[in-house]
């Protein structure tokens, strides 16, 4: 089933020690890009919610964010580092010494010195993994929701586009045959305005008429338009990943349709081919979206 690389999922999990919770959102991007970011006491999580979100998303940019408000009751107030504090405040009194400046020495100066005030210990991430995974598991079904969701929007525009695909080429194949009758007619009105009262050659006649038929054959490509049709529809019902098949495929169906055009010196074969390259870079643009 086809899925959108764009999407956002939020994931809660509440428990006695305090809640969890997990955001994330994922934008097109040509490859698969993860990012993860949570609380310092969390990395011994990384690796895990990693795990689980690279197997749930598997093109894109995704960024992931775990935060965690613990529990009234299960907040301790941070150790203090004593001596490290007493260090600081001898050093800076030092200091004043030094400076003839007064020795007052505000506590607000103190506290904001590295490894005054340690983090708390009462958040054990290893501890707390299973609830990291419930709050993650829930944002990226939120997310994989979303992204089926905009899946099934671009796959019903996808086949819409390509339905109008397939009737321009159909008219293209109708008009391929009725421009070698106008040439061939127009090529008669040439030679009798030209020669006058001298007989035209019809063996000469049928082969110009040849020579042009052959330079315009469009038929290996209408065929291999035909087949590209049919693998267009079949990826879109895959049960995986098909973004890159998409655009692969955009590229053959570009490639044919500018063979196309560079063999047709028809006015509406022309327009035509114009109009079928517009409506294939709207598609081109959607396939971009697709994981």
């Amino acid at each position: 089933m086809i899925r959108s690389m764009t999407g956002y999922g939020k994931g809660e999990s509440v428990s006695s020690r305090g809640r969890c919770l997990v955001e994330v959102r994922s934008v097109n991007h040509r490859y698969g890009e993860m990012t993860v970011k949570l609380p310092r006491t969390f990395l011994a999580c990384e690796h895990d919610v990693r795990k689980m979100a690279a197997t749930r998303i598997k093109r894109g940019k995704a960024d992931l964010f775990v935060q965690w408000e613990p529990a009234v009751d299960a907040a301790l107030a941070p150790p203090v580092n004593i001596e490290a504090a007493k260090g600081y405040h001898a050093a800076f009194q030092q200091l004043a010494h030094e400076l003839l400046m007064s020795p007052e020495i505000p506590l607000s100066l103190i506290v904001a010195q590295r490894n005054v005030m340690q983090e708390s210990v009462s958040e054990d991430g290893a501890d707390l993994l299973p609830q990291v995974m419930e709050a993650a598991g829930l944002a990226l079904d939120a997310l994989d929701a979303m992204r089926l969701r905009e899946g099934e929007a671009l796959a019903d525009d996808l086949l819409q586009r390509r339905r109008t695909l397939e009737e321009l080429v159909g008219q293209i194949r109708l008009r391929v045959p009725l421009m070698v009758e106008e040439y061939q007619l127009k090529l008669q009105q040439r030679l009798a305005k030209l020669l006058g009262e001298t007989e035209m050659d019809p063996q000469r006649l049928a082969q110009e008429v040849a020579l042009l038929a052959d330079r315009c054959d469009v038929t290996e490509e209408l065929v291999r338009l035909a087949s590209h049709f049919v693998q267009f529809d079949e990826t879109l019902n895959l049960r995986e990943p098909v973004g890159r098949k998409l655009d692969f495929l955009m590229q053959e169906l570009n490639r044919e349709v500018n063979t196309i055009g560079s063999k047709s010196n028809d006015v509406e074969i022309t327009s035509l081919v114009v109009t079928l390259k517009a409506e294939m870079e709207k598609m081109r643009e959607q396939v971009q979206n697709i994981e």
